[in-house]
């Protein structure tokens, strides 16, 4: 699939969706819709295993909303805006395959607000900064960062870092737990190569990619509710595992000392 401000490319188990709006790939209300596409293609194609999010070029992931747009559409407008911004991150979230945003460039505002969507995130060194600077334009960060960003770093560093919107670099990004690598690379190039190499990793037949799906869903689903009901969300899962081919795989390789072939289903 292939929109003019996100392109969809799916190869070896993996779907690379680009966000494409030149300079700094500020996304806007049909970029969203064309974003929410993406993912939904990617959740129903059986053969994508990993999804990687990254921005077009090599100067930014993205820096967030389109300020323009936002500045002459009606507070209704943007109240709708938000709203569908927040429903495509949760179906990314909820996607139960690993997603992996390649911070390629800077990753400010919005743009942040759509990586913290992700299951990882690689960032190039020195590609660029990192930070939520919302209240400097009167404003919060309104997809899904004063909540995502608080349940990464705990409510006191999350909000000095969105109260003081203070831009900072990756490798401080990797040390407050924001970012999970951060990879040297010669060039934008060089870098998707790894993230690339690093995604396959998670791909059949190396690993069994139902499970890691299933995996994320208890985690992400599981951290929302009280114990006893995230255990029952745990066994649910699990049994749905146990019927699996990749289980019956993993343990008869177990049994038979080899290394086991998975298949993602």
């Amino acid at each position: 699939m292939s929109d003019a401000l996100v392109t969809y490319e799916a190869a070896d188990g993996i779907a690379v969706l680009t966000l494409s709006d030149p300079p700094a790939n500020t996304y806007s209300y049909d970029m969203m819709r064309a974003l929410d596409g993406a993912v939904l293609q990617a959740r129903m194609d059986d053969a994508v295993h990993v999804v990687v999010l990254r921005g077009a070029g090599d100067k930014f992931f993205c820096a967030g909303a389109n300020i323009k747009m936002l500045a002459s559409v009606t507070p209704r407008f943007k109240y709708y805006f938000c709203l569908h911004a927040n429903e495509t991150l949760l179906r990314l979230e909820q996607t139960p395959k690993l997603v992996i945003a390649a911070l390629n460039g800077h990753c400010v505002g919005g743009g942040l607000e759509v990586a913290l969507a992700a299951d990882f995130r690689f960032a190039r060194k020195g590609a660029g900064r990192i930070g939520l600077p919302e209240a400097g334009l009167g404003v919060l960060p309104g997809t899904g960062g004063t909540q995502r960003l608080l349940r990464l770093v705990g409510k006191a560093r999350a909000f000095e870092l969105m109260a003081s919107g203070r831009l900072f670099d990756f490798d401080e990004a990797k040390a407050l737990g924001i970012v999970t690598d951060v990879i040297e690379a010669a060039d934008g190039a060089a870098f998707m190569a790894e993230v690339r190499r690093r995604a396959l990793e998670y791909v059949p037949p190396a690993r069994a990619s139902k499970a890691i799906g299933l995996i994320k869903r208890a985690v992400h689903s599981g951290a929302e509710m009280a114990l006893g009901e995230g255990l029952a969300l745990e066994r649910e899962m699990q049994q749905q595992l146990f019927e699996s081919e990749d289980a019956r795989e993993g343990l008869a390789a177990n049994v038979e000392k080899r290394t086991p072939v998975f298949k993602g289903r």
